[in-house]
């Protein structure tokens, strides 16, 4: 059994069928585990993505290293994964979107889709423990730890804000009103777009003199003249 094993793990090394095999599935298992989380919230680029751009940076290693053992030593067994990583950059760019709002969306996804292509990269030239920890951490990071982001930025005192009001006039009342209550405004910024709608786009970003945020949001709302308030 022994004996079965140490060949087995022998063939894991280098490039021949069975570790080109072993490193494929894995990383159709890994992106795909990674995508699983994005494809479940309706991201752009979810589970196949994830798994192609996993495969795909894979078979670029597999074939650096398959050149630099068979055809010449004189081959650099990084450069194309240095490639693929550029590469990727350009595809995570397609899914960051910035909103009229300014708000900007899709650099999770984007940085999930960079993070596949290393893991995939790392099962190319067969660093098997590397891959597959990076992978459990990379999902973890999509998957869990939203919740324990959620519960820092909950306990902020530092907020951004985007609101619309119905003119200038509510503008001014408004940042009176924020003042009274004591919250520092440490910058404002007008969005021209929202004057085309006839309304008035402000982007706030506000210190609090304590944890008073769900009951500062919810007196904004309420606010005369206030139409759309939105955490950014």
């Amino acid at each position: 059994m022994n004996f079965i094993s140490y060949c087995i793990l022998d063939h894991l090394d280098g490039v021949n069928a069975v570790s080109t095999v072993v490193r494929l599935v894995l990383a159709v298992v890994i992106g795909g585990v990674i995508g699983l989380e994005r494809g479940a919230r309706s991201h752009p680029a979810g589970f196949r993505t994830h798994m192609l751009v996993c495969v795909g940076a894979c078979l670029a290693m597999l074939t650096n290293e398959f050149v630099y053992e068979n055809i010449s030593q004189m081959a650099d067994p990084t450069r194309l994964g240095a490639q693929v990583i550029t590469g990727v950059g350009f595809l995570g760019v397609g899914t960051i979107l910035v909103t009229g709002r300014h708000r900007i969306k899709g650099l999770t996804t984007a940085a999930g889709l960079w993070a596949s292509a290393c893991t995939g990269l790392a099962l190319g030239i067969g660093y098997y423990s590397g891959a597959i920890i990076a992978a459990v951490l990379i999902f973890a990071a999509l998957a869990f730890f939203p919740v324990i982001e959620n519960r820092l930025l909950a306990r902020s005192r530092s907020l951004e804000l985007y609101i619309e009001l119905e003119s200038l006039k509510s503008v001014h009342a408004l940042l009176e009103y924020l003042r009274g209550c004591g919250v520092s405004i440490f910058d404002t910024h007008f969005n021209s777009s929202a004057f085309v709608s006839g309304s008035v786009g402000l982007h706030l970003s506000l210190k609090l003199q304590k944890n008073t945020r769900e009951i500062l949001l919810k007196n904004i709302e309420n606010h005369e003249g206030v139409l759309i308030v939105e955490e950014l």
